[in-house]
């Protein structure tokens, strides 16, 4: 069986294999999301219909979804490091060929293959910016770690339209290419464990099976589901409410939503290490439902953008937050299993929610969408609250026996 070695003692955080992992995750989201506003147009220009656009755009996620499972598996046959470098390097592959693709099927073949090295690459870069985190300061490392993320949420689709307006698709796909390129140049300074003078332990590891659900993290993965629903909404119907309201700063929304969660995780972290889960779960999602509130009742611009801070705040702390409780609720070779468990639920609760909330909207309205986002996020904190008091009383009466 194989064996790793785990650092016990207490290391700095911003150690040089943790700075270029943020890098590296950061330039590898900075291309996914460049895609996501432009490559519908070009599923367009090749002949696709509606239809068509929706299922390049889904089986793309689906595709993350199956190859997750595997990634602990793979991770005790060769070194997380190569596995993250062989997903990167199929992403960039992937990126250089939609240009090459004459049809809808081979379009979607690209796109699977595609989903294929995002599932590997978003899974390992997780678990090893984990392992160059201390334990005691993970909750923050995180959150820290998350940042890149957040910013290419707001850069990259202004990036990606920039891109296409200027030159055309031949251009867009190449400049992809190069973010994800220069993302595995970057992995190559990744260290897996870092240059510290630490003492070291030798910890047996089971054997790894494939693990389509980590049981451990299933309350956390539940969560993440949960407000993945109302991310579905706020990302695929947002922009239409906003046209139905007559708001005009829809770019605007999105970039406070990010630079919010940017914001929030430079405190959020340092509170879930300091004070616990709670500490962040719980205001977090009462901030979340205050931004729900605000949204659907905002009738001015002001009011409008005011929702999407409070929004960005409340899940900018959730989303780390949770990461972090599953990645601390197993030990450290299964942190594969957790973080694909805990990313695949969210995949699941965004595309389900998008296909409910899209029947919502057709049904009822727009408004009605943030009506069902809003009590998916009542239910999340009422969960949490439950499952915290059941904590809290079980630790009491361990304390009294």
């Amino acid at each position: 069986m194989p064996v790793i070695t785990k650092q016990t003692s207490k290391v700095k955080l911003w150690s040089r294999s943790f700075i270029f992992v943020m890098l590296a995750n950061a330039l590898l989201f900075g291309a996914f999301e460049m895609l996501l506003p432009t490559l519908p147009l070009f599923v367009s220009r090749i002949g696709g219909d509606a239809t068509q656009i929706g299922l390049v755009t889904g089986i793309f996620v689906f595709s993350a979804i199956l190859i997750r499972p595997f990634a602990g598996v793979l991770a005790t046959k060769m070194d997380k490091k190569y596995l993250l470098i062989i997903g990167i390097a199929i992403c960039a592959l992937s990126s250089g060929v939609y240009y090459l693709s004459s049809g809808i099927g081979m379009m979607i073949f690209v796109r699977v293959i595609h989903g294929f090295g995002f599932g590997l690459a978003t899974t390992y870069f997780t678990t090893i910016a984990a392992e160059n985190i201390p334990e005691d300061r993970r909750g923050e490392g995180m959150g820290y770690f998350g940042v890149g993320e957040t910013m290419a949420m707001s850069i990259g689709p202004l990036m990606g339209v920039s891109i296409l307006g200027n030159n055309h698709f031949g251009s867009l796909f190449m400049s992809c290419t190069a973010f994800i390129l220069l993302a595995l140049l970057t992995t190559i300074f990744i260290s897996r464990k870092p240059n510290m003078a630490n003492e070291l332990r030798t910890v047996e590891v089971p054997t790894t099976t494939v693990k389509l659900i980590e049981k451990r993290v299933l309350f956390p993965s539940i969560l993440i589901f949960m407000t993945g629903i109302s991310s579905g909404g706020i990302m695929s119907f947002t922009t239409l409410y906003a046209i139905d309201k007559g708001f005009e700063n829809v770019a605007w929304f999105f970039f406070i939503v990010a630079i919010a969660g940017l914001l929030v995780r430079l405190v959020s972290g340092k509170m879930f290490d300091n004070l616990g889960p709670a500490y962040v779960l719980i205001p977090a999602g009462v901030i979340s439902i205050a931004g729900f509130i605000v949204l659907i009742a905002a009738q001015n611009e002001i009011v409008f953008l005011l929702a999407g801070f409070l929004y960005g705040m409340g899940f900018g702390a959730i989303f780390p937050a949770l990461q972090t409780v599953c990645l601390n609720l197993v030990e450290e070779h299964d942190h594969e299993n957790a973080i694909g468990s805990f990313f695949n639920f969210y995949d699941l609760g965004i595309g389900g929610g998008s296909i409910l909330l899209g029947i919502v909207a057709k049904t009822f309205s727009y408004e009605a969408v943030f009506y069902v986002a809003l009590i998916t996020y009542v239910l999340y904190l009422l969960l949490y609250l439950v499952h915290a008091t059941f904590v809290l009383q079980m630790k009491k009466k361990r304390e009294l026996a």
